[in-house]
């Protein structure tokens, strides 16, 4: 989840969590001194009342919520943190699973990555009061993973999509940042560079359209994102090609500004990745009325629903055909971009945080069944 939008969700939980104790606590007073005054009166009612009061705040009481957002495998004793602090302060501990990705395809991650995130999950699921996933299939992924594992679940999964948009801070501005390419000139696929995102199939993706047609008529395909991990085979491929006589091009890191003018500025986005726990930069640009060309593997079709279209990642004739179709006929690109414009309804990051709040609230009055 981007730090913009993290940090202000937990200050936002962390917000309404003190706000409820501070509403309990009055309502303990108000009650004490309700019964007091009535202990003046009659002790016998004073008596029954207060046994009453005891067994209703006794089961209704709230319990405090441990959410856990981030990359909690990192810390290799953190499932012995988190079973002392279930145990000790009798707290409710609430994750957010964004994917599966280092067990279910261990082949595009650190071996150091792989061995942490096993064994956080074998040690962390069974102590958590409630799982969220992000997406249907991670929800599915996590309840496989714990039946081949025998591990019990506290509860089912609840899923509870990703939010997509830029901050409100964001300013409008005509002026596009300096460096951007030209609107209507290319092709856009926001990520880091990984290997599971599959920038290596769009090289050849690309080589293929510019081979079997006039080099002019191809926009450029913008890379957009940090270069990461697993890709310096792709990196010495792009160099030697000179990014295919510049119909490539790399914008690494850019800012939430220069982001959104390359949205705004595009034909059209594609998003080839071969695994995904929901797909952000397709809801993205839907979000941002941009069709979308994607992937149809895992979560990817949650994220783009009916207003985007797919193909399958690993054929790159598929790709080739879908992506010459639109090139070729720009008032079919056109509909698609007006259709996406007049219907599509993004979930904002306020629903998803109403989501994981509420996600929250039911944890902390769930009976403990660990």
């Amino acid at each position: 989840m981007p730090e913009d939008i993290g940090k202000p969700l937990l200050a936002s939980g962390i917000a309404q969590i003190r706000t409820i104790r501070l509403l309990r606590q009055c309502f303990k007073i108000a009650r004490n001194r309700q019964a007091i005054s009535h202990a003046e009166k009659s002790p016998e009612i004073f008596a029954n009342d207060t046994n009453e009061f005891r067994k209703e705040t006794s089961s209704s009481e709230q319990k405090d919520i441990f959410l856990i957002l981030g990359a909690a495998w990192s810390d290799p004793l953190f499932n012995e943190r988190l079973h002392q602090a279930r145990k000790l302060y009798d707290s409710r501990p609430v994750l957010l699973i964004h994917d599966l990705i280092p067990f279910r395809r261990p082949e595009w991650c650190d071996p150091s990555l792989v061995r942490n995130f096993q064994h956080w999950l074998k040690t962390s699921l069974p102590h958590c009061a409630q799982l969220l996933a992000v997406s249907k299939a991670t929800a599915r992924d996590v309840e496989q993973y714990a039946a081949e594992h025998g591990l019990k679940l506290s509860s089912a999964v609840q899923v509870m999509p990703m939010g997509s948009g830029f901050s409100d801070m964001l300013a409008e501005s005509e002026t596009i940042p300096m460096g951007l390419p030209a609107a209507g000139s290319y092709v856009l696929f926001v990520s880091t560079l990984e290997v599971r995102k599959n920038h290596a199939f769009l090289l050849r993706v690309w080589r293929r359209l510019l081979s079997d047609g006039n080099e002019a008529d191809i926009p450029t395909l913008v890379f957009a994102g940090r270069v990461g991990w697993l890709v310096r085979d792709l990196m010495q491929q792009l160099d030697n090609s000179d990014w295919l006589n510049g119909k490539i091009r790399l914008i690494s890191d850019p800012t939430d500004e220069e982001l959104k003018h390359l949205y705004q500025g595009s034909l059209f986005t594609i998003f080839p990745s071969l695994s995904e726990g929901w797909g952000l930069p397709v809801s993205e640009s839907l979000m941002m009325g941009v069709p979308c060309l994607a992937s149809h593997s895992t979560s990817v079709p949650e994220a783009g629903g009916q207003f985007a279209r797919y193909f399958d990642p690993e054929n790159v004739t598929d790709a080739v055909e879908k992506i010459r179709d639109l090139l070729a006929d720009r008032e079919q690109l056109s509909f698609w971009k007006n259709e996406i414009r007049t219907r599509f309804i993004p979930t904002s990051w306020t629903q998803s945080a109403d989501m994981l709040l509420d996600a929250c609230l039911a944890a902390s009055h769930a009976e403990d069944r660990s």
